[in-house]
């Protein structure tokens, strides 16, 4: 998906689209989520990991592969609603399943420590070698490249063993989804959760744009949001051996802080270079957040209902990143693309006393 966020907005301005537009496909990619996510983990609950990401692989190849044939911005929507439907569906059912597989505390953080260095690194070679293939092929070639990726990630899955299934007392009372937020670690995290995803959807948005302005070429800007992914994925190499030294909220809320001053920061770096030192410390500090909370997140909630906690923390994020990037777009146009990232840095800087209340009720 992430090679998709990079070269859908990239062909939306090179077609003269203005930056609202922009925003409102980036919005796209997350709108099927919202209203997918809950399904999807309630799914997942029921059938485990297989069969979700074999209907997600169908999904995201279908989605890109609309791109390919009829590259236009209607199309882009269409493709971006497949791609961000898919992505989630698959995410939620691998989550949820190495969360049932770990044996611990300290194994279920190294375990989506793990976990998370797949994203991490799809996020390098998404976006770099989409951006080559724009500049030597052209857009529908690193289109269809991308529509085979899902296929490739099929062959890996139908190999991995399932889980037994977790059997539920049928005299149990049926619970809404709605109870989970009774619990004030879980509101906390999905917070925290909310405020850092918009971190990576402003540095999707805004890195295009200001490569754009600097006239920087597709494989540049291509480049510098692979370094982000890169770096992602090396703080997550790193953590399987840091976390049962440092606890969630230690680390939540130091890369916060890391987080506001590098958001400062990254407006005022001109140049390929520049902006590229920016994405890679600032994928540093944003990799260590996602594998601290979903540890946290199966800590805290019934094993039985871990799909469905999954599900709605990705709703909820999803629900806030289909109003982001439309409202990143506004703000672009009126602030520029170094106010939306001082924006959020004071929203980050804010937050941080939040993070470090998830201390009181970790176990």
């Amino acid at each position: 998906m992430t090679g998709m966020r990079m070269a859908g907005p990239l062909l939306a301005l090179r077609e003269g689209h203005t930056e609202l537009a922009v925003g409102m496909l980036l919005a796209m990619f997350a709108l099927t989520q919202v209203f997918l996510a809950l399904p999807a983990g309630r799914y997942a609950d029921r059938h485990g990991l297989k069969r979700p990401v074999g209907w997600s692989v169908v999904l995201g190849s279908v989605g890109t592969g609309l791109a390919v044939i009829w590259p236009t911005f209607t199309v882009l929507c269409i493709s971006a609603l497949f791609t961000g439907g898919a992505t989630g569906a698959a995410v939620i059912a691998l989550q949820r399943h190495v969360g049932r597989r770990a044996q611990g505390m300290t194994e279920l953080k190294q375990a989506f420590s793990w976990l998370a260095i797949g994203p991490a690194i799809s996020n390098f070679i998404g976006p770099f070698f989409a951006g080559l293939l724009i500049d030597h092929a052209g857009f529908q070639a690193a289109f269809f490249m991308l529509a085979m990726f899902p296929l490739l990630a099929w062959w890996w899955v139908r190999q991995v063993q399932e889980l037994p299934a977790i059997v539920v007392d049928p005299e149990q009372p049926k619970r809404s989804t709605w109870d989970l937020f009774k619990l004030p670690l879980f509101r906390r995290m999905l917070w925290i959760n909310w405020v850092m995803a918009s971190c990576w959807d402003v540095h999707t948005f805004v890195v295009p744009l200001m490569g754009h302005e600097q006239n920087l070429s597709a494989s540049a800007i291509g480049s510098i949001l692979g370094g982000f992914a890169i770096a992602a994925a090396l703080i997550r190499v790193a953590l399987p051996s840091l976390v049962h030294r440092v606890q969630e909220w230690q680390m939540i809320s130091g890369s916060m802080v890391i987080t506001c001053v590098l958001l400062v920061l990254y407006p005022l770096s001109q140049g390929a270079w520049m902006m590229g030192v920016c994405s890679v410390f600032l994928g540093f500090s944003l990799g260590v957040i996602q594998p601290m909370l979903m540890s946290m997140l199966h800590q805290i909630t019934p094993h039985e209902r871990h799909g469905e906690a999954i599900g709605l923390r990705l709703m909820a994020i999803n629900a806030s990143s289909v109003a982001m990037p439309m409202l990143f777009g506004v703000a672009g146009a009126f602030l520029g693309s170094a106010g939306v990232f001082w924006s959020v840095a004071a929203w980050v800087g804010a937050s941080t006393r939040t993070a470090l209340r998830l201390k009181v009720d970790n176990p």
